[in-house]
């Protein structure tokens, strides 16, 4: 799970800097900017991408740009995030507007693009960042309207045909991960995961395809400042094509983690007034044509799966001392109960 850009803390992080002589000089050649310095400021989230408000007199943007450090072939695409919400911001999808988009590193170091700054409301935790059971309700209603319009364009009409491969997603995935989880010796083996990739490797789904999001979920999406609507969607690192049920099944997660693992199970979703998962997957199946969504079981295994594997090797960091925050030693102390919620998925769907 990728960090989306939360708030911006007044600053700048070393080894992060920008030249801002040289943005102002490539802004001013895209559009009309206000004279005057530009200030800048990065976002506490983003950090696999850094993320910077960029304010020039009362205009304000938002610049995300590959990271400075030596990276790996086809990691940290910026432009292909630019590329993404570009072609859905064209078909009317709720995206910041993409104001230009710079490839030479020349410039600032690393390729980056420059996009709107969308007013409004991030929530981490609905439960308590959202006043009423009523907007509880609305906004989970707008988070499932809006996966669904996801779901439902048109790839080819979208520009988007070769964004991805189309077929065989949750296969290509699990082969890639469970590849991941075998050699990180360090980690060590489990038998939860050992027979959940035994199980997925058997299973046969459809070969839908669509643009998915990768990461959607309530704090990666941007709420209009007075109302329970989603005003932007953020955060397309993890964008492809794939299958559009392993994007829903992934959203879908929330209900089926407990609280300490960022989910609502065990809660009162009725006091609370967030639906019921019943419901919520009715009210996307209706939303997207659907009269039922087969195999959903067998999404939340493989995305709780995937899950677990990334997991697994933040674990193996920590053992090789690589990776040594109090965040990271958390994660690492939950792989085993993720890997055996993992596999109780899998029983469900048998």
């Amino acid at each position: 799970m990728s960090d989306g850009p939360v708030s911006a803390d007044g600053g700048v992080r070393a080894g992060f800097e920008l030249d801002a002589a040289a943005l102002a000089d490539w802004m001013r050649a895209q559009m009309d900017l206000p004279s005057g310095a530009l200030r800048i400021s990065q976002f506490s989230g983003g950090q696999s991408n850094p993320t910077y408000r960029v304010q020039a007199g009362d205009r304000s943007f938002v610049l995300r740009r590959k990271p400075p450090d030596p990276l790996l072939k086809g990691a940290h695409d910026v432009l292909r995030e630019a590329r993404v919400m570009g072609a859905l911001g064209q078909a009317g999808f709720p995206v910041p507007r993409i104001l230009g988009v710079c490839e030479d590193p020349e410039v600032l170091g690393t390729a980056f693009y420059l996009m709107d700054h969308v007013e409004g409301r991030i929530v981490w935790d609905p439960t308590t960042d959202i006043a009423s059971p009523q907007e509880r309700a609305a906004t989970f209603d707008a988070m499932n309207a809006t996966l669904a319009g996801l779901h439902a364009l048109d790839i080819d009409a979208l520009g988007l045909g070769d964004y991805g491969r189309r077929g065989g997603f949750v296969a290509r995935q699990t082969a890639l991960w469970t590849r991941q989880y075998r050699e990180d010796v360090d980690a060590g083996r489990d038998p939860n995961m050992d027979a959940l990739i035994d199980w997925l490797a058997e299973r046969d789904l459809s070969e839908e395809t669509s643009v998915i999001h990768g990461d959607f979920r309530i704090d990666n999406l941007i709420l209009r400042p007075d109302r329970p609507e989603v005003a932007a969607v953020i955060d397309w690192e993890l964008s492809t094509l794939g299958h559009p049920l392993a994007d829903f099944a992934y959203h879908l997660m929330m209900y089926r983690m407990p609280p300490h693992l960022g989910g609502l199970a065990g809660r009162d979703l009725q006091a609370l007034g967030i639906p019921e998962e019943a419901d919520y997957v009715e009210a996307y199946a209706r939303r997207t044509g659907r009269s039922a969504l087969p195999d959903l079981d067998v999404f939340v295994a493989f995305n709780m799966f995937r899950f677990a594997a990334i997991i697994h090797g933040i674990r193996g960091r920590v053992i090789r001392g690589n990776a040594v925050s109090p965040k990271a030693r958390k994660r690492a102390d939950e792989f085993p109960e993720l890997a055996r919620l993992a596999w109780e998925q899998a029983q469900r769907a048998r």
